[in-house]
């Protein structure tokens, strides 16, 4: 019988280090924006947001995909919260130990994470999409919250889609995320009904968060956001601006037989 061949070399590169600039995140404008605020007491959004992070992890943690560490957050329409629930959701995620947070402003069209965020842009992903010899990393914020990073969106060009589409986005993210297992990208997209980045983007992704609005959201609109994301396998719904009893609150998948 043919002798056993060796293994093969585990990749012992170490992860990139992030080394764009370092900028403070005022805590008063995430008060006025109704987001999380780090640092203050317990909320009940701060609740609420720990119940979507703890499914998320433990998919995340129960995968062996790697991929399952990015989470692409879309809507399918405008208004609808998507960037809210983004921004909440990678701050509630930094709060874990030992987890870096790449939020990711994919929303090319109307970028709105860091001015919701009260930082400054700059050249960001559609940057290093653009440009091979611009390595992501070195657009990467490193901000003052623990565990938070931001990718602006960048400078956008009439090519945008098109760089979304290439080979060159999964190299870009994998160069983020390669030999990193406790580090997640967050990605805040445009809305899948209205441009085609959530879409492009899903098939980079091992989990997708679809944010829908409580009594404005319709089914069909719905049926065909799931559609645009199916290339993502795992897509959970969360039902934003909605009221819940404690005992009531649920953060469903979607697409699944008899959901």
């Amino acid at each position: 019988s043919p002798a056993p061949q060796p293994a093969a070399p585990a990749d012992e590169t170490p992860p990139v280090a992030f080394s764009g600039p370092f900028q403070k995140v005022p805590r008063d404008h995430l008060h006025e924006k109704g987001l999380i605020v780090p640092e203050a007491p317990v909320t009940a959004l701060l609740e609420e947001f720990r119940i979507v992070k703890r499914e998320l992890l433990a998919d995340a943690r129960a995968s062996a995909d790697p991929l399952a560490r990015r989470i692409l957050v879309c809507s399918p329409h405008s208004g609808e919260g998507k960037t809210y629930c983004a921004t909440n959701l990678a701050i509630a995620l930094a709060a874990e130990r030992d987890i870096e947070v790449v939020l990711v402003d994919a929303d090319v069209i109307k970028p709105s994470v860091t001015k919701r965020l009260g930082i400054g842009g700059g050249k960001g992903l559609m940057d290093a999409l653009a440009d091979p010899a611009i390595v992501p990393e070195s657009l990467v914020i490193t901000t003052d919250i623990p565990g938070l990073f931001v990718l602006p969106a960048g400078s956008a060009s009439i090519l945008d889609a098109e760089y979304l589409a290439s080979d060159h986005t999964g190299a870009v993210l994998d160069r983020l995320t390669r030999n990193a297992p406790r580090r997640f990208l967050v990605f805040d997209t445009p809305p899948a009904l209205a441009a085609s980045p959530a879409a492009d983007l899903a098939a980079h992704v091992g989990q997708a968060v679809l944010v829908v609005r409580a009594e404005e959201t319709s089914r069909a609109a719905l049926e065909d956001a799931q559609h645009l994301l199916s290339a993502c396998a795992d897509i959970k719904l969360l039902l934003n601006a909605a009221r819940y009893s404690p005992s009531g609150r649920r953060f469903g998948k979607y697409g699944e037989p008899g959901q």
